[in-house]
Protein backbone atom coordinates (compact mmCIF):
# COMPACT_ATOMS: atom_id res chain seq x y z
CA UNK A 1 0.00 0.00 0.00
CA UNK A 2 1.25 3.54 -0.70
CA UNK A 3 2.67 5.39 2.29
CA UNK A 4 0.28 8.26 1.56
CA UNK A 5 -3.08 8.83 -0.04
CA UNK A 6 -2.79 10.91 -3.24
CA UNK A 7 -5.13 13.87 -3.38
CA UNK A 8 -7.41 13.62 -6.40
CA UNK A 9 -8.15 17.35 -6.20
CA UNK A 10 -4.44 18.13 -6.45
CA UNK A 11 -4.19 15.94 -9.55
CA UNK A 12 -7.27 17.50 -11.17
CA UNK A 13 -5.81 20.95 -10.61
CA UNK A 14 -2.64 19.86 -12.44
CA UNK A 15 -4.41 17.88 -15.15
CA UNK A 16 -4.90 20.73 -17.72
CA UNK A 17 -1.23 21.69 -17.47
CA UNK A 18 -0.13 18.06 -17.82
CA UNK A 19 -2.38 17.63 -20.86
CA UNK A 20 -0.84 20.68 -22.52
CA UNK A 21 2.63 19.27 -21.91
CA UNK A 22 1.76 15.75 -23.10
CA UNK A 23 -0.03 16.96 -26.23
CA UNK A 24 2.92 19.11 -27.26
CA UNK A 25 5.26 16.21 -26.65
CA UNK A 26 3.22 13.62 -28.54
CA UNK A 27 1.07 15.51 -31.07
CA UNK A 28 -1.83 13.26 -30.09
CA UNK A 29 -4.63 14.35 -27.79
CA UNK A 30 -5.77 10.77 -27.16
CA UNK A 31 -2.24 9.68 -26.24
CA UNK A 32 -1.82 12.75 -24.04
CA UNK A 33 -4.91 11.79 -22.07
CA UNK A 34 -3.62 8.22 -21.70
CA UNK A 35 -0.24 9.42 -20.45
CA UNK A 36 -1.72 11.81 -17.90
CA UNK A 37 -4.05 9.10 -16.61
CA UNK A 38 -1.08 6.72 -16.35
CA UNK A 39 0.81 9.35 -14.33
CA UNK A 40 -2.11 9.54 -11.90
CA UNK A 41 -2.23 5.74 -11.55
CA UNK A 42 1.50 5.69 -10.83
CA UNK A 43 1.01 8.37 -8.22
CA UNK A 44 -1.65 6.25 -6.55
CA UNK A 45 0.66 3.21 -6.50
CA UNK A 46 3.79 5.05 -5.39
CA UNK A 47 5.30 4.17 -2.00
CA UNK A 48 7.35 7.38 -1.95
CA UNK A 49 6.38 10.48 -0.02
CA UNK A 50 5.55 12.97 -2.77
CA UNK A 51 6.29 16.37 -1.25
CA UNK A 52 5.68 18.44 -4.39
CA UNK A 53 2.93 16.71 -6.44
CA UNK A 54 3.12 19.17 -9.36
CA UNK A 55 6.83 18.56 -9.90
CA UNK A 56 6.44 14.79 -9.46
CA UNK A 57 3.59 14.61 -11.97
CA UNK A 58 5.49 16.76 -14.47
CA UNK A 59 8.54 14.53 -14.20
CA UNK A 60 6.56 11.29 -14.59
CA UNK A 61 4.45 12.67 -17.46
CA UNK A 62 7.57 13.78 -19.33
CA UNK A 63 9.27 10.41 -18.91
CA UNK A 64 6.14 8.58 -20.08
CA UNK A 65 5.99 10.85 -23.13
CA UNK A 66 9.65 10.18 -23.93
CA UNK A 67 8.98 6.43 -23.80
CA UNK A 68 6.08 6.83 -26.22
CA UNK A 69 8.05 9.09 -28.55
CA UNK A 70 10.77 6.47 -28.92
CA UNK A 71 8.25 3.89 -30.08
CA UNK A 72 6.29 6.47 -32.11
CA UNK A 73 9.35 7.29 -34.21
CA UNK A 74 9.50 3.68 -35.36
CA UNK A 75 5.75 3.54 -35.97
CA UNK A 76 5.81 6.68 -38.13
CA UNK A 77 8.33 5.05 -40.43
CA UNK A 78 5.51 2.72 -41.52
CA UNK A 79 2.71 5.32 -41.29
CA UNK A 80 0.70 5.49 -44.50
CA UNK A 81 1.03 8.95 -46.06
CA UNK A 82 2.02 12.23 -44.37
CA UNK A 83 1.79 12.34 -40.56
CA UNK A 84 0.16 15.44 -39.04
CA UNK A 85 -0.52 16.16 -35.36
CA UNK A 86 -4.09 15.81 -34.14
CA UNK A 87 -5.97 19.08 -34.76
CA UNK A 88 -6.96 21.15 -31.75
CA UNK A 89 -9.91 23.48 -32.27
CA UNK A 90 -10.72 26.70 -30.45
CA UNK A 91 -13.57 25.09 -28.48
CA UNK A 92 -11.39 22.31 -27.07
CA UNK A 93 -12.32 22.04 -23.36
CA UNK A 94 -9.53 22.37 -20.81
CA UNK A 95 -6.92 23.40 -23.39
CA UNK A 96 -5.48 26.89 -23.94
CA UNK A 97 -5.74 26.85 -27.73
CA UNK A 98 -4.29 30.35 -28.14
CA UNK A 99 -0.79 28.99 -27.56
CA UNK A 100 -1.25 25.64 -29.36
CA UNK A 101 -0.34 26.74 -32.86
CA UNK A 102 0.29 24.40 -35.76
CA UNK A 103 3.59 26.14 -36.49
CA UNK A 104 4.75 25.32 -32.96
CA UNK A 105 3.63 21.69 -33.24
CA UNK A 106 5.40 21.19 -36.57
CA UNK A 107 8.54 22.88 -35.25
CA UNK A 108 8.49 20.57 -32.23
CA UNK A 109 8.08 17.58 -34.53
CA UNK A 110 11.47 18.34 -36.07
CA UNK A 111 13.21 18.16 -32.68
CA UNK A 112 14.65 15.11 -31.00
CA UNK A 113 12.60 13.82 -28.04
CA UNK A 114 15.11 15.21 -25.52
CA UNK A 115 15.25 18.62 -27.27
CA UNK A 116 11.47 18.76 -27.30
CA UNK A 117 11.25 17.94 -23.60
CA UNK A 118 13.97 20.42 -22.61
CA UNK A 119 12.42 23.26 -24.63
CA UNK A 120 8.87 22.67 -23.43
CA UNK A 121 9.75 22.25 -19.78
CA UNK A 122 12.09 25.25 -19.67
CA UNK A 123 10.65 27.76 -22.15
CA UNK A 124 6.94 26.96 -21.99
CA UNK A 125 6.35 25.58 -18.50
CA UNK A 126 9.06 27.41 -16.58
CA UNK A 127 10.68 24.34 -15.00
CA UNK A 128 14.16 24.96 -13.60
CA UNK A 129 17.23 23.53 -15.32
CA UNK A 130 18.00 21.45 -12.23
CA UNK A 131 14.56 19.84 -12.27
CA UNK A 132 14.77 19.18 -16.02
CA UNK A 133 18.22 17.63 -15.57
CA UNK A 134 16.79 15.22 -12.99
CA UNK A 135 13.86 14.37 -15.27
CA UNK A 136 16.00 13.72 -18.35
CA UNK A 137 18.98 12.16 -16.59
CA UNK A 138 21.34 14.85 -17.94
CA UNK A 139 23.38 17.56 -16.25
CA UNK A 140 22.17 21.17 -16.26
CA UNK A 141 24.73 22.27 -18.89
CA UNK A 142 23.53 19.60 -21.32
CA UNK A 143 19.91 20.57 -20.71
CA UNK A 144 20.76 24.22 -21.41
CA UNK A 145 22.30 23.20 -24.76
CA UNK A 146 19.31 21.02 -25.64
CA UNK A 147 16.90 23.88 -24.94
CA UNK A 148 19.02 26.40 -26.86
CA UNK A 149 19.18 24.21 -29.99
CA UNK A 150 15.45 23.57 -29.80
CA UNK A 151 14.69 27.26 -29.33
CA UNK A 152 16.46 28.15 -32.60
CA UNK A 153 14.40 25.59 -34.54
CA UNK A 154 11.14 26.70 -32.95
CA UNK A 155 11.77 30.40 -33.55
CA UNK A 156 12.61 29.72 -37.19
CA UNK A 157 9.35 27.83 -37.61
CA UNK A 158 6.97 30.23 -35.89
CA UNK A 159 4.31 31.84 -38.04
CA UNK A 160 4.86 35.52 -38.71
CA UNK A 161 1.63 36.18 -40.55
CA UNK A 162 -1.28 36.32 -38.08
CA UNK A 163 -4.76 36.64 -39.60
CA UNK A 164 -7.59 38.29 -37.67
CA UNK A 165 -10.66 36.17 -36.96
CA UNK A 166 -13.05 37.87 -39.37
CA UNK A 167 -10.59 37.60 -42.25
CA UNK A 168 -9.78 34.00 -41.32
CA UNK A 169 -13.47 33.09 -41.43
CA UNK A 170 -13.90 34.77 -44.82
CA UNK A 171 -10.89 33.00 -46.31
CA UNK A 172 -11.88 29.59 -44.93
CA UNK A 173 -15.42 29.83 -46.31
CA UNK A 174 -14.22 31.14 -49.67
CA UNK A 175 -11.67 28.35 -49.95
CA UNK A 176 -14.25 25.67 -49.12
CA UNK A 177 -16.64 27.04 -51.73
CA UNK A 178 -14.01 27.33 -54.45
CA UNK A 179 -12.39 23.95 -53.78
CA UNK A 180 -15.67 22.01 -53.72
CA UNK A 181 -17.30 23.69 -56.74
CA UNK A 182 -14.19 23.66 -58.90
CA UNK A 183 -13.91 27.45 -59.18
CA UNK A 184 -10.36 27.36 -60.51
CA UNK A 185 -10.23 31.12 -61.06
CA UNK A 186 -11.06 31.80 -57.41
CA UNK A 187 -8.56 29.17 -56.24
CA UNK A 188 -5.83 30.58 -58.47
CA UNK A 189 -6.35 33.99 -56.87
CA UNK A 190 -6.14 32.54 -53.35
CA UNK A 191 -3.16 30.18 -53.65
CA UNK A 192 0.55 31.02 -53.62
CA UNK A 193 2.71 29.79 -56.50
CA UNK A 194 4.61 27.43 -54.18
CA UNK A 195 1.54 26.20 -52.28
CA UNK A 196 1.83 22.72 -50.71
CA UNK A 197 -1.05 20.42 -49.75
CA UNK A 198 -0.66 17.79 -47.00
CA UNK A 199 -3.35 15.18 -46.36
CA UNK A 200 -3.36 12.70 -43.43
CA UNK A 201 -5.68 9.71 -43.74
CA UNK A 202 -3.52 7.29 -41.77
CA UNK A 203 -4.46 4.49 -44.15
CA UNK A 204 -7.99 4.54 -42.72
CA UNK A 205 -9.63 6.69 -45.40
CA UNK A 206 -8.62 7.95 -48.84
CA UNK A 207 -5.95 10.65 -48.71
CA UNK A 208 -2.94 11.70 -50.78
CA UNK A 209 0.10 9.54 -50.06
CA UNK A 210 2.55 12.39 -50.71
CA UNK A 211 2.43 16.18 -50.39
CA UNK A 212 1.12 17.94 -53.52
CA UNK A 213 3.45 20.82 -54.42
CA UNK A 214 2.99 23.79 -56.70
CA UNK A 215 0.05 25.89 -57.84
CA UNK A 216 -0.72 24.03 -61.07
CA UNK A 217 -0.69 20.58 -59.48
CA UNK A 218 -2.92 21.72 -56.62
CA UNK A 219 -5.35 23.37 -59.05
CA UNK A 220 -5.58 20.19 -61.12
CA UNK A 221 -6.16 18.18 -57.97
CA UNK A 222 -9.07 20.35 -56.81
CA UNK A 223 -10.55 20.38 -60.30
CA UNK A 224 -10.72 16.60 -60.15
CA UNK A 225 -11.93 16.46 -56.54
CA UNK A 226 -14.73 18.94 -57.24
CA UNK A 227 -16.18 16.72 -59.95
CA UNK A 228 -16.68 14.00 -57.33
CA UNK A 229 -17.70 16.18 -54.37
CA UNK A 230 -19.67 18.99 -56.01
CA UNK A 231 -23.02 17.85 -54.60
CA UNK A 232 -21.91 15.94 -51.51
CA UNK A 233 -19.34 18.08 -49.66
CA UNK A 234 -20.89 19.88 -46.69
CA UNK A 235 -19.40 22.68 -44.59
CA UNK A 236 -20.10 22.06 -40.89
CA UNK A 237 -18.45 25.25 -39.66
CA UNK A 238 -15.43 27.47 -40.05
CA UNK A 239 -13.22 27.96 -37.01
CA UNK A 240 -9.63 28.30 -35.82
CA UNK A 241 -7.70 25.02 -35.92
CA UNK A 242 -4.24 24.94 -34.32
CA UNK A 243 -4.14 28.72 -34.57
CA UNK A 244 -4.83 28.72 -38.33
CA UNK A 245 -7.97 29.60 -40.34
CA UNK A 246 -9.86 26.43 -41.11
CA UNK A 247 -13.09 24.51 -41.23
CA UNK A 248 -14.70 21.17 -40.43
CA UNK A 249 -16.56 19.51 -43.31
CA UNK A 250 -17.93 16.25 -44.60
CA UNK A 251 -16.63 14.83 -47.85
CA UNK A 252 -18.03 12.31 -50.30
CA UNK A 253 -18.94 9.13 -48.40
CA UNK A 254 -19.67 11.25 -45.31
CA UNK A 255 -15.98 11.34 -44.34
CA UNK A 256 -15.28 13.96 -41.69
CA UNK A 257 -12.26 16.18 -42.26
CA UNK A 258 -10.54 19.19 -40.73
CA UNK A 259 -8.86 21.60 -43.15
CA UNK A 260 -6.55 24.42 -42.10
CA UNK A 261 -4.84 27.08 -44.18
CA UNK A 262 -1.42 28.67 -43.64
CA UNK A 263 -1.62 32.18 -45.08
CA UNK A 264 1.16 34.65 -45.89
CA UNK A 265 0.82 38.00 -47.68
CA UNK A 266 -2.83 37.28 -48.43
CA UNK A 267 -2.10 33.95 -50.15
CA UNK A 268 -2.60 30.38 -48.98
CA UNK A 269 0.88 28.88 -48.89
CA UNK A 270 0.01 25.53 -47.30
CA UNK A 271 -3.13 23.40 -46.93
CA UNK A 272 -3.36 20.75 -44.21
CA UNK A 273 -6.20 18.24 -44.40
CA UNK A 274 -6.84 15.80 -41.55
CA UNK A 275 -9.06 12.86 -42.54
CA UNK A 276 -7.79 10.14 -40.21
CA UNK A 277 -10.83 9.31 -38.03
CA UNK A 278 -8.56 8.20 -35.17
CA UNK A 279 -7.31 11.80 -34.90
CA UNK A 280 -10.72 13.48 -35.12
CA UNK A 281 -12.53 11.88 -32.18
CA UNK A 282 -12.00 14.79 -29.78
CA UNK A 283 -13.11 17.26 -32.48
CA UNK A 284 -16.37 15.33 -32.84
CA UNK A 285 -16.86 15.49 -29.09
CA UNK A 286 -15.96 19.16 -28.73
CA UNK A 287 -18.34 20.27 -31.50
CA UNK A 288 -21.11 17.86 -30.54
CA UNK A 289 -21.37 16.41 -34.04
CA UNK A 290 -21.84 12.84 -35.21
CA UNK A 291 -18.68 11.03 -36.24
CA UNK A 292 -20.57 8.56 -38.39
CA UNK A 293 -22.88 8.75 -41.36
Amino acid sequence: MPAHEPDAQVFEAQRPRLLRLAYRMLGSFAEAEDVVQDAWLRMQRSDDLIEVPAAWLTRVTTRLCLDRLRSARAQRETYIGPWLPEPIIEEEPGIDTDELTFALMMALERLSPLERAAFLLHDVFGVTLAEIAETLGRDAAAVRQLAARARKHVEAGRTRYPVDRAEADRIARAFFAASTTGDIGALRAMLAEDVVLHSDGGGRVIAFRNPIQGLQRVLRLFAGVSRKNRYSAKLIRSLTIDGLPGYISRDRGDVLQATKLDIADGKVRAIYIMRNPEKLGHVVGALGISGEA
